[in-house]
């Protein structure tokens, strides 16, 4: 594998100074510091001739719901920082998701999947994909041996996210890629908890890789959006799924996540370095069980990501209203301190059955660190873990 430096190099620009100038040249004239938010329906034309210029590939744009300056933007964007050809846009990351697996599954083909992946994207694979006529298998990538056991001659994917949710193991990329080429199928990685910032799957091999924008790229808990990544003609056919299915971004939550992409650099350069301090506070106090924090992800960190297990002489009720200004929340990756209940929350619709074969428990908690002081944050949690115990 290259090195990080390497991998996060891109022209002459390392990651930090790209991701600030990460912009694509817009069609217009004026010289605009800031991309314009372009918050149209559709585009207009001056006779047959110039409408008939869109679909012989010579005009842009025709209808929001099928392409925008704004949202080619952020799809791009997101390419350029995975080291990918080409990015699309979506209403959230599970329509990224969604889309990325549609674009080389159909009715009658298979795919396998990691156990141990975000909730809503269980659902959508045993539920929503299911009526599609997408059959599955789900099985610990851990086990090398597993995944290949799973795999049969209609299968089409390898699925699993680089930093898992929410026990955060991390994947072994080159592993999955190496499977995925003895057997002529396609891979597909969920990047989100790791960000382009510590990993780029796309450049260890991978063909697909998915964001939910909402998190850290947006980075600002105020919009929701996917990105799908990927060589040019898989993801001109997830495109088309996007468009089809209606599950396109708006301009302006493109142009908010676009924004915020700006600071990512910044944002998981602190939010890890916390991250690390918080893991680190929490693992040395009695009254919780284990700490799950990943190790060797990147020179640059390990993630923003911290999930604890409390013991059993805590109260999991009284903690989470012991937690002062750190909020409880559905959701992650803001630049504000945050917790959430994976029982209740991300993997609720899982059968406890599934919950208790993954290992999630009453006592699990997952924290969002922040870009706040990690002293500040670390000493809010032990007071909120001192004033519960039973």
């Amino acid at each position: 594998m290259k090195k990080t430096k390497e991998l996060n190099k891109m022209g002459n620009q390392l990651f930090s100074t790209r991701v600030v100038h990460n912009k694509l040249n817009q069609h217009t004239a004026l010289n605009s510091k800031a991309t314009p938010i372009y918050q149209t329906s559709s585009f207009t034309f001056r006779d047959l001739e110039h409408l008939e210029s869109y679909y012989a590939g010579e005009t842009p744009y025709l209808y929001t719901r099928e392409n925008n300056p704004n949202t080619d933007e952020l799809g791009q964007a997101v390419a350029n920082l995975e080291g990918a050809e080409a990015g699309a846009a979506a209403s959230s990351g599970i329509s990224a998701i969604m889309a990325g697996i549609l674009s080389v599954a159909q009715a009658g083909d298979h795919v396998v999947t990691a156990e141990d992946i975000y909730g809503g994207t269980h659902q959508l694979i045993t539920k929503q994909l299911l009526s599609f006529g997408i059959e599955y298998t789900m099985v610990s990538f851990a086990d090398p041996g597993a995944v290949r056991d799973a795999i049969k001659p209609n299968t089409k994917l390898l699925y699993t996210e680089s930093i898992t949710n929410p026990f955060l193991r991390v994947e072994d990329i080159d592993e999955l890629v190496k499977i995925a080429r003895e057997h002529q199928i396609k891979t597909m990685v969920d990047n989100t908890f790791a960000t382009p910032y510590l990993l780029q799957p796309y450049t260890q091999g991978v063909d697909l890789v998915a964001h939910s924008a909402t998190k850290y790229i947006g980075g600002h808990s105020d919009v929701t959006s996917g990105i799908i990544a990927g060589p040019e003609d898989l993801i001109a056919k997830a495109k088309q799924k996007i468009i089809g299915l209606g599950t396109n971004l708006s301009p302006f939550e493109a142009w908010l996540t676009q924004r915020g992409s700006k600071t990512l650099a910044l944002r998981m350069k602190q939010q890890s370095e916390n991250a690390r301090h918080v893991a680190e506070v929490l693992n040395a106090d009695d009254a919780v069980e284990k700490v799950y924090y990943p190790e060797g992800v990147s020179e640059r960190g390990n993630g923003a990501i911290v999930t604890i297990e409390l013991a059993k002489q805590v109260d999991y009720e009284a903690f989470f209203k012991s937690l002062g200004w750190i909020k409880l929340a559905p959701t992650l990756a803001g630049v504000e301190t945050t917790v959430s209940y994976p029982i209740r929350t991300s993997h609720r619709a899982l059968t406890e059955e599934e919950r208790e074969k993954l290992g999630i428990t009453d006592y699990t908690i997952r924290l969002s660190i922040g870009i706040e002081e990690a002293e500040d944050i670390a000493e809010q949690f032990q007071q909120a873990i001192r004033s519960s115990i039973k």
